[in-house]
Protein backbone atom coordinates (compact mmCIF):
# COMPACT_ATOMS: atom_id res chain seq x y z
CA UNK A 1 0.00 0.00 0.00
CA UNK A 2 1.54 3.07 -0.85
CA UNK A 3 0.40 6.81 0.24
CA UNK A 4 -0.47 9.67 -2.90
CA UNK A 5 -0.65 12.87 -2.77
CA UNK A 6 -3.35 14.74 -4.99
CA UNK A 7 -5.03 17.96 -6.88
CA UNK A 8 -8.31 17.33 -7.62
CA UNK A 9 -11.29 19.95 -8.88
CA UNK A 10 -14.48 19.11 -6.57
CA UNK A 11 -17.79 19.20 -8.28
CA UNK A 12 -18.70 23.15 -7.64
CA UNK A 13 -15.27 23.62 -9.52
CA UNK A 14 -13.30 24.46 -6.60
CA UNK A 15 -9.64 23.36 -5.95
CA UNK A 16 -8.35 20.47 -3.68
CA UNK A 17 -5.68 19.02 -2.00
CA UNK A 18 -4.70 16.04 0.16
CA UNK A 19 -3.31 12.17 0.67
CA UNK A 20 -4.96 9.21 -0.13
CA UNK A 21 -3.33 5.30 0.18
CA UNK A 22 -4.14 2.81 -2.63
CA UNK A 23 -2.32 -0.10 -3.97
CA UNK A 24 -1.28 1.63 -7.32
CA UNK A 25 -2.00 4.92 -8.86
CA UNK A 26 -5.15 3.67 -10.69
CA UNK A 27 -6.76 2.31 -7.31
CA UNK A 28 -5.91 5.85 -6.05
CA UNK A 29 -6.95 7.62 -8.78
CA UNK A 30 -10.17 5.29 -8.78
CA UNK A 31 -10.65 6.43 -4.91
CA UNK A 32 -10.43 9.88 -5.63
CA UNK A 33 -12.92 10.74 -8.75
CA UNK A 34 -15.55 8.99 -6.04
CA UNK A 35 -15.54 12.35 -4.60
CA UNK A 36 -14.32 14.64 -7.15
CA UNK A 37 -14.89 15.00 -10.48
CA UNK A 38 -11.25 15.93 -11.83
CA UNK A 39 -7.76 14.55 -10.99
CA UNK A 40 -5.30 17.29 -11.65
CA UNK A 41 -2.07 15.57 -9.98
CA UNK A 42 -1.43 12.70 -8.56
CA UNK A 43 2.61 11.97 -7.40
CA UNK A 44 3.69 9.53 -4.47
CA UNK A 45 4.89 10.63 -1.32
CA UNK A 46 8.08 9.11 -0.80
CA UNK A 47 8.28 6.58 1.93
CA UNK A 48 9.73 8.58 5.36
CA UNK A 49 13.07 7.30 7.33
CA UNK A 50 13.06 4.88 10.04
CA UNK A 51 13.56 7.25 12.49
CA UNK A 52 9.99 9.32 11.33
CA UNK A 53 8.33 5.54 11.00
CA UNK A 54 9.42 4.89 14.31
CA UNK A 55 7.89 7.97 15.77
CA UNK A 56 4.91 7.78 13.71
CA UNK A 57 3.75 4.09 15.04
CA UNK A 58 0.31 3.49 15.94
CA UNK A 59 0.78 2.30 19.71
CA UNK A 60 -3.20 2.49 20.34
CA UNK A 61 -6.24 3.20 19.32
CA UNK A 62 -10.01 1.79 19.44
CA UNK A 63 -10.66 -1.92 18.40
CA UNK A 64 -13.63 -3.07 16.66
CA UNK A 65 -15.19 -5.76 18.88
CA UNK A 66 -16.53 -8.16 16.17
CA UNK A 67 -19.07 -10.04 18.36
CA UNK A 68 -20.70 -6.71 18.91
CA UNK A 69 -20.16 -5.07 15.21
CA UNK A 70 -21.81 -8.22 13.98
CA UNK A 71 -24.94 -7.72 16.40
CA UNK A 72 -25.01 -4.23 15.26
CA UNK A 73 -25.61 -5.38 11.82
CA UNK A 74 -27.98 -8.20 12.57
CA UNK A 75 -30.12 -5.40 15.03
CA UNK A 76 -30.30 -3.44 11.90
CA UNK A 77 -31.20 -6.11 9.34
CA UNK A 78 -34.59 -7.16 11.78
CA UNK A 79 -35.69 -3.74 12.94
CA UNK A 80 -35.50 -2.69 9.12
CA UNK A 81 -37.19 -5.75 7.76
CA UNK A 82 -39.77 -4.45 10.20
CA UNK A 83 -40.49 -1.44 8.74
CA UNK A 84 -39.06 0.61 11.11
CA UNK A 85 -37.83 4.04 9.53
CA UNK A 86 -33.91 4.14 9.50
CA UNK A 87 -33.74 7.45 11.97
CA UNK A 88 -35.85 5.57 14.51
CA UNK A 89 -33.84 2.04 14.33
CA UNK A 90 -30.56 4.26 14.29
CA UNK A 91 -31.57 5.76 17.78
CA UNK A 92 -32.81 2.34 19.18
CA UNK A 93 -29.52 0.14 18.35
CA UNK A 94 -27.76 3.47 19.96
CA UNK A 95 -29.51 3.02 22.79
CA UNK A 96 -29.44 -0.30 23.73
CA UNK A 97 -25.36 -0.77 22.41
CA UNK A 98 -22.68 -1.55 25.23
CA UNK A 99 -20.07 -1.47 23.04
CA UNK A 100 -18.70 2.42 23.91
CA UNK A 101 -17.16 3.17 20.61
CA UNK A 102 -20.00 2.08 18.92
CA UNK A 103 -22.36 3.38 20.64
CA UNK A 104 -20.98 6.77 20.44
CA UNK A 105 -21.06 6.61 16.64
CA UNK A 106 -24.38 5.63 16.60
CA UNK A 107 -25.36 8.05 18.36
CA UNK A 108 -23.54 10.84 15.97
CA UNK A 109 -25.02 8.93 12.90
CA UNK A 110 -28.50 9.24 14.32
CA UNK A 111 -27.77 12.87 14.32
CA UNK A 112 -26.57 13.16 11.13
CA UNK A 113 -29.71 10.92 9.61
CA UNK A 114 -31.92 13.19 11.55
CA UNK A 115 -30.51 16.36 10.01
CA UNK A 116 -31.16 14.87 6.05
CA UNK A 117 -27.67 13.11 5.47
CA UNK A 118 -27.65 9.64 4.06
CA UNK A 119 -26.74 6.79 6.32
CA UNK A 120 -24.08 5.48 4.01
CA UNK A 121 -22.28 9.32 4.13
CA UNK A 122 -22.34 9.43 7.79
CA UNK A 123 -21.05 5.83 8.60
CA UNK A 124 -18.82 6.66 6.12
CA UNK A 125 -17.67 9.89 8.38
CA UNK A 126 -17.68 8.76 11.36
CA UNK A 127 -16.69 5.61 11.63
CA UNK A 128 -14.11 5.41 8.79
CA UNK A 129 -11.25 4.67 11.19
CA UNK A 130 -13.32 1.41 13.09
CA UNK A 131 -15.41 0.14 10.47
CA UNK A 132 -13.88 -2.48 7.81
CA UNK A 133 -14.10 -1.02 4.20
CA UNK A 134 -16.37 -3.84 3.07
CA UNK A 135 -19.06 -2.69 5.48
CA UNK A 136 -19.16 0.69 4.27
CA UNK A 137 -19.07 -0.17 0.59
CA UNK A 138 -21.97 -2.84 1.38
CA UNK A 139 -24.30 -0.07 3.39
CA UNK A 140 -23.27 2.36 0.15
CA UNK A 141 -24.46 -0.21 -2.51
CA UNK A 142 -27.73 -1.25 -0.47
CA UNK A 143 -28.56 1.86 0.14
CA UNK A 144 -28.25 2.72 -3.85
CA UNK A 145 -30.86 0.37 -4.44
CA UNK A 146 -33.12 0.36 -1.76
CA UNK A 147 -32.20 -2.76 0.03
CA UNK A 148 -30.67 -1.73 2.97
CA UNK A 149 -32.08 -4.91 5.32
CA UNK A 150 -30.76 -6.81 2.65
CA UNK A 151 -27.58 -5.57 2.64
CA UNK A 152 -27.20 -5.69 6.72
CA UNK A 153 -28.07 -9.10 6.77
CA UNK A 154 -25.75 -9.80 4.20
CA UNK A 155 -23.22 -8.27 6.20
CA UNK A 156 -24.07 -10.02 9.60
CA UNK A 157 -23.84 -13.83 8.68
CA UNK A 158 -20.76 -12.54 6.31
CA UNK A 159 -19.27 -11.10 9.76
CA UNK A 160 -20.59 -13.81 11.84
CA UNK A 161 -18.80 -16.49 9.80
CA UNK A 162 -15.18 -14.58 9.39
CA UNK A 163 -15.12 -14.59 13.09
CA UNK A 164 -15.76 -17.58 13.36
CA UNK A 165 -13.19 -18.79 11.35
CA UNK A 166 -10.68 -15.91 12.53
CA UNK A 167 -11.01 -17.81 16.06
CA UNK A 168 -10.15 -21.38 14.72
CA UNK A 169 -6.97 -20.05 12.63
CA UNK A 170 -5.89 -17.89 15.59
CA UNK A 171 -5.94 -20.79 17.77
CA UNK A 172 -4.05 -22.77 15.61
CA UNK A 173 -1.57 -20.48 15.89
CA UNK A 174 -1.82 -19.21 19.38
CA UNK A 175 -2.23 -22.15 21.14
CA UNK A 176 0.85 -23.47 20.11
CA UNK A 177 2.67 -20.46 20.87
CA UNK A 178 1.37 -20.67 24.48
CA UNK A 179 2.22 -23.90 25.21
CA UNK A 180 5.85 -23.39 23.82
CA UNK A 181 6.45 -20.10 25.74
CA UNK A 182 5.16 -21.87 28.50
CA UNK A 183 7.33 -24.75 28.39
CA UNK A 184 10.27 -21.80 27.98
CA UNK A 185 9.44 -20.45 31.24
CA UNK A 186 9.21 -23.64 33.11
CA UNK A 187 13.14 -24.70 32.02
CA UNK A 188 14.46 -21.05 32.72
CA UNK A 189 12.42 -21.74 36.47
CA UNK A 190 13.89 -25.38 36.81
CA UNK A 191 17.21 -24.19 35.66
CA UNK A 192 17.57 -20.90 37.76
CA UNK A 193 15.72 -22.40 40.93
CA UNK A 194 15.24 -25.80 41.22
CA UNK A 195 18.84 -27.53 40.06
CA UNK A 196 20.70 -25.24 41.85
CA UNK A 197 19.63 -26.88 44.94
CA UNK A 198 20.32 -30.81 44.10
CA UNK A 199 23.43 -28.73 42.75
CA UNK A 200 24.74 -27.92 46.58
CA UNK A 201 23.66 -31.58 47.80
CA UNK A 202 26.11 -32.97 45.29
CA UNK A 203 28.75 -30.72 45.74
CA UNK A 204 28.91 -31.34 49.46
CA UNK A 205 30.05 -35.34 48.75
CA UNK A 206 32.71 -34.62 46.50
CA UNK A 207 32.07 -37.22 44.06
CA UNK A 208 32.22 -37.33 40.59
CA UNK A 209 29.24 -36.91 38.93
CA UNK A 210 27.83 -39.27 35.46
CA UNK A 211 28.01 -37.12 32.61
CA UNK A 212 24.55 -36.23 32.41
CA UNK A 213 24.49 -34.70 35.55
CA UNK A 214 27.54 -32.75 34.69
CA UNK A 215 25.65 -31.40 31.42
CA UNK A 216 22.69 -30.23 33.82
CA UNK A 217 24.27 -28.56 36.05
CA UNK A 218 26.71 -26.63 33.88
CA UNK A 219 23.03 -25.74 31.63
CA UNK A 220 22.01 -24.23 35.20
CA UNK A 221 24.65 -22.37 36.03
CA UNK A 222 24.48 -20.63 32.29
CA UNK A 223 21.60 -19.73 32.94
CA UNK A 224 22.26 -18.42 36.82
CA UNK A 225 24.91 -16.31 35.32
CA UNK A 226 23.52 -14.93 32.45
CA UNK A 227 19.58 -15.19 32.67
CA UNK A 228 19.47 -11.23 32.38
CA UNK A 229 21.85 -11.41 29.00
CA UNK A 230 18.80 -13.99 27.97
CA UNK A 231 16.49 -11.98 29.15
CA UNK A 232 17.80 -8.74 27.51
CA UNK A 233 18.66 -10.26 24.12
CA UNK A 234 14.90 -12.18 23.64
CA UNK A 235 13.62 -8.53 24.55
CA UNK A 236 16.08 -7.01 21.86
CA UNK A 237 14.97 -9.10 19.00
CA UNK A 238 11.41 -9.60 19.40
CA UNK A 239 11.58 -5.80 19.33
CA UNK A 240 13.43 -5.66 16.49
CA UNK A 241 11.32 -8.28 15.11
CA UNK A 242 8.20 -5.87 15.55
CA UNK A 243 10.22 -2.99 13.90
CA UNK A 244 10.94 -4.48 10.96
CA UNK A 245 7.70 -5.66 10.36
CA UNK A 246 6.27 -2.32 10.04
CA UNK A 247 8.60 -1.87 7.47
CA UNK A 248 7.08 -2.08 3.82
CA UNK A 249 9.67 -4.87 2.94
CA UNK A 250 9.53 -6.55 6.69
CA UNK A 251 5.34 -6.75 5.85
CA UNK A 252 6.27 -8.30 2.55
CA UNK A 253 8.83 -10.86 3.55
CA UNK A 254 7.16 -11.78 6.48
CA UNK A 255 3.42 -12.61 4.70
CA UNK A 256 5.88 -14.60 2.28
CA UNK A 257 7.40 -16.66 4.89
CA UNK A 258 4.23 -16.76 6.86
CA UNK A 259 2.78 -18.86 3.62
CA UNK A 260 5.69 -20.71 3.82
CA UNK A 261 5.67 -22.20 6.94
CA UNK A 262 5.46 -26.06 7.80
CA UNK A 263 2.19 -26.41 8.96
CA UNK A 264 0.97 -23.07 9.78
CA UNK A 265 1.73 -21.92 5.94
CA UNK A 266 -1.17 -23.57 4.74
CA UNK A 267 -3.21 -22.51 6.83
CA UNK A 268 -2.51 -18.95 5.96
CA UNK A 269 -3.09 -19.84 2.28
CA UNK A 270 -6.34 -21.63 2.73
CA UNK A 271 -7.48 -18.52 4.91
CA UNK A 272 -6.56 -16.06 1.80
CA UNK A 273 -8.53 -18.02 -0.36
CA UNK A 274 -11.27 -17.99 1.89
CA UNK A 275 -11.45 -14.44 2.84
CA UNK A 276 -10.69 -13.33 -1.03
CA UNK A 277 -14.37 -15.72 -1.93
CA UNK A 278 -16.12 -15.06 0.81
CA UNK A 279 -15.91 -11.21 0.40
CA UNK A 280 -15.82 -11.18 -3.35
CA UNK A 281 -18.98 -12.69 -3.05
CA UNK A 282 -20.78 -10.23 -0.55
CA UNK A 283 -19.12 -7.57 -2.55
CA UNK A 284 -20.42 -8.66 -6.08
CA UNK A 285 -23.34 -9.57 -4.21
CA UNK A 286 -24.09 -5.92 -3.46
CA UNK A 287 -23.59 -4.57 -6.30
CA UNK A 288 -20.48 -3.20 -6.74
CA UNK A 289 -18.47 -3.16 -9.84
CA UNK A 290 -15.80 -6.06 -10.45
CA UNK A 291 -12.83 -3.57 -10.28
CA UNK A 292 -13.95 -1.90 -7.04
CA UNK A 293 -15.27 -5.24 -5.79
CA UNK A 294 -12.27 -6.64 -6.13
CA UNK A 295 -9.70 -3.38 -4.84
CA UNK A 296 -12.19 -3.78 -1.49
CA UNK A 297 -11.54 -7.43 -0.68
CA UNK A 298 -7.54 -6.77 -1.40
CA UNK A 299 -7.68 -4.36 1.41
CA UNK A 300 -9.32 -6.46 3.89
CA UNK A 301 -6.81 -9.51 3.01
CA UNK A 302 -4.77 -10.57 6.35
CA UNK A 303 -1.74 -11.46 4.54
CA UNK A 304 -0.17 -8.19 3.09
CA UNK A 305 1.71 -9.65 -0.02
CA UNK A 306 -1.16 -11.31 -1.07
CA UNK A 307 -3.13 -8.32 -0.32
CA UNK A 308 -0.56 -6.07 -2.57
CA UNK A 309 -0.55 -8.78 -5.25
CA UNK A 310 -4.24 -9.16 -5.64
CA UNK A 311 -4.32 -5.24 -5.82
CA UNK A 312 -2.60 -4.62 -8.37
CA UNK A 313 -5.24 -6.74 -10.36
CA UNK A 314 -7.53 -4.03 -10.59
CA UNK A 315 -4.81 -2.59 -13.32
CA UNK A 316 -5.18 -5.48 -15.48
CA UNK A 317 -8.77 -5.45 -15.24
CA UNK A 318 -8.89 -1.89 -16.26
CA UNK A 319 -6.94 -3.08 -19.27
CA UNK A 320 -9.59 -5.48 -20.11
CA UNK A 321 -7.89 -8.50 -19.27
CA UNK A 322 -10.69 -11.41 -17.32
CA UNK A 323 -10.15 -11.30 -13.48
CA UNK A 324 -9.22 -15.57 -13.91
CA UNK A 325 -6.45 -14.47 -15.51
CA UNK A 326 -5.16 -12.03 -13.72
CA UNK A 327 -5.18 -13.68 -10.37
CA UNK A 328 -3.56 -16.99 -12.54
CA UNK A 329 -0.46 -13.98 -13.41
CA UNK A 330 -0.75 -12.85 -9.31
CA UNK A 331 0.33 -16.45 -8.40
CA UNK A 332 -0.70 -16.31 -4.68
CA UNK A 333 -4.24 -17.57 -4.94
CA UNK A 334 -4.99 -21.21 -5.26
CA UNK A 335 -5.39 -22.79 -8.56
CA UNK A 336 -8.97 -24.41 -7.66
CA UNK A 337 -10.14 -20.82 -6.65
CA UNK A 338 -8.48 -19.10 -9.78
CA UNK A 339 -10.06 -22.05 -11.97
CA UNK A 340 -13.48 -21.40 -10.38
CA UNK A 341 -13.16 -17.49 -11.15
CA UNK A 342 -12.69 -18.05 -14.23
CA UNK A 343 -15.79 -20.52 -14.99
CA UNK A 344 -18.05 -18.32 -12.87
CA UNK A 345 -16.76 -15.36 -15.04
CA UNK A 346 -17.39 -17.22 -18.27
CA UNK A 347 -20.89 -18.52 -17.12
CA UNK A 348 -21.79 -15.28 -16.01
CA UNK A 349 -22.71 -16.20 -12.79
CA UNK A 350 -19.01 -14.83 -10.52
CA UNK A 351 -21.07 -14.09 -7.41
CA UNK A 352 -22.92 -17.78 -7.04
CA UNK A 353 -19.34 -19.23 -7.91
CA UNK A 354 -16.99 -17.76 -5.74
CA UNK A 355 -20.02 -18.49 -2.49
CA UNK A 356 -19.48 -22.41 -3.72
CA UNK A 357 -15.46 -21.84 -3.65
CA UNK A 358 -15.96 -19.75 -0.11
CA UNK A 359 -17.92 -22.69 1.39
CA UNK A 360 -15.74 -25.37 -0.13
CA UNK A 361 -12.41 -22.74 1.21
CA UNK A 362 -14.05 -22.53 4.67
CA UNK A 363 -14.36 -26.75 5.07
CA UNK A 364 -10.80 -26.67 3.59
CA UNK A 365 -9.41 -24.02 6.32
CA UNK A 366 -11.29 -25.79 9.13
CA UNK A 367 -9.76 -29.08 8.82
CA UNK A 368 -6.64 -27.83 8.03
CA UNK A 369 -6.45 -25.72 11.30
CA UNK A 370 -7.72 -29.36 12.96
CA UNK A 371 -4.74 -31.18 11.71
CA UNK A 372 -2.07 -28.54 12.72
CA UNK A 373 -3.47 -28.86 16.40
CA UNK A 374 -3.13 -32.37 16.02
CA UNK A 375 0.14 -32.15 14.89
CA UNK A 376 1.64 -29.54 17.05
CA UNK A 377 0.27 -30.37 20.14
CA UNK A 378 2.54 -34.06 20.48
CA UNK A 379 4.94 -32.06 19.25
CA UNK A 380 4.73 -29.87 22.27
CA UNK A 381 4.41 -32.42 24.78
CA UNK A 382 7.29 -34.92 23.44
CA UNK A 383 9.80 -31.92 23.68
CA UNK A 384 8.29 -31.37 27.43
CA UNK A 385 8.72 -35.13 28.62
CA UNK A 386 12.11 -35.40 26.85
CA UNK A 387 13.47 -32.54 28.87
CA UNK A 388 11.60 -33.64 32.14
CA UNK A 389 12.50 -37.05 31.84
CA UNK A 390 16.63 -35.46 31.20
CA UNK A 391 16.20 -33.74 34.45
CA UNK A 392 14.79 -37.06 36.39
CA UNK A 393 17.65 -39.38 35.17
CA UNK A 394 20.24 -37.02 35.71
CA UNK A 395 19.46 -36.08 38.95
CA UNK A 396 18.53 -40.17 40.29
CA UNK A 397 22.00 -41.10 38.27
CA UNK A 398 23.51 -38.55 40.66
CA UNK A 399 21.49 -40.19 43.61
CA UNK A 400 22.34 -43.76 43.26
CA UNK A 401 26.15 -42.73 43.08
CA UNK A 402 25.43 -41.04 46.38
CA UNK A 403 24.16 -44.09 47.82
CA UNK A 404 26.97 -46.33 46.86
CA UNK A 405 29.67 -44.03 48.15
CA UNK A 406 27.95 -44.24 51.37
Amino acid sequence: MSTYRYTAVSKDGKKVSGVIDGFNELDAAAKIKENYSIVLQLAEVKEKGKAAQFLSLDIGGNRLDEKAFTLMCSQFAVILKAGIPITRTVELIADKMTNKPLKNILEQVAKDVEAGRSLSVSFAERGKKLFPVTFLETVYAGEEAGSLDTAFDSISKHYAKQSKMKGKVRGAMIYPAFVFVVAIVVVIVLMVKVVPTFTAIFDSYGQELPLPTQILIGTSNFFRKYILVIVGVAAAVILLFKLYGNTETGRIRLAKLQRRLPVLGNISVLNSASQFANTMAMMLEAGLPLTRAVAITARVLDNYHVSLEVGKVTARLEEGHTLGKSLRETGCLPDILVDMTAVGEESGELGQTLQMTAEYYDGELEQATADALAKLEPGILVFLAAFAGFIVIAIYLAMFGMYSAM
